[in-house]
């Protein structure tokens, strides 16, 4: 993982595994502290900040991921391009465009804020909760993907008809649809109206 001002002081290079800390908010988005990664996801959950970013290729097809199977928190699944969580006091917009660098080796030719969305979603799998206040990112990718493959299985890129026959056969996060509903209005100014999203 590239070491930026952010990671150096949320994350460990010497193996003892310091705790990643995510910034805790009330509802109308407004930081009231910090919580281990782990803890806050655990039921009930804690409501934390989060991003979520959906790139586009030149012909507005959506890039999808697939979750790497060693991971923590909803394995295997298909979801949006990246998602995460900003270090405490990093800025959202930063921290979208560092995880997308760090899990998929590009970063978006353009990258514009799309709104938040606030919610609830239990995994029941694995017993998680992500109570996220989740800001949203839409954007384009021209350069080539070289996924990390401890965070990412596999890669698509989809259109709005394809999405929405791989959604019914699933696995999706379960996030996934309602950061998507979220964007949409983002995301159709981004791609035009012939995309069909």
């Amino acid at each position: 993982m590239p070491i930026t001002p952010a990671t150096a002081t949320n994350s460990s290079s010497n193996g003892t595994g310091e705790a990643i800390l995510l910034e805790l908010v009330d509802e109308d988005g407004r930081t009231i502290g910090t919580a281990e990664k782990l803890s806050a996801h655990q039921a009930p959950g804690q409501l934390h900040r989060a991003f979520s970013v959906f790139l586009f290729d030149e012909q507005g097809r959506l890039l999808l991921q697939q979750r790497a199977l060693g991971k923590y928190h909803s394995p295997g699944v298909w979801s949006n391009t990246c998602c995460g969580h900003p270090y405490p006091g990093e800025a959202p917009f930063a921290a979208a465009a560092r995880r997308t660098y760090e899990e998929l080796g590009v970063s978006p030719s353009l990258l514009a804020e799309a709104g938040t969305v606030r919610y609830n979603h239990p995994d029941p799998e694995s017993g998680l909760v992500e109570q996220e206040f989740n800001h949203l990112f839409v954007g384009m990718v021209q350069s080539p993907l070289r996924p990390d493959a401890s965070e990412v299985g596999e890669t698509a890129f989809v259109t709005a008809d394809e999405l929405k026959a791989r959604h019914e056969k699933g696995p999706f996060s379960a996030w996934f649809m309602t950061v998507l509903d979220a964007a949409r209005p983002a995301i159709k100014e981004l791609t035009g109206p012939s995309a069909g999203w």
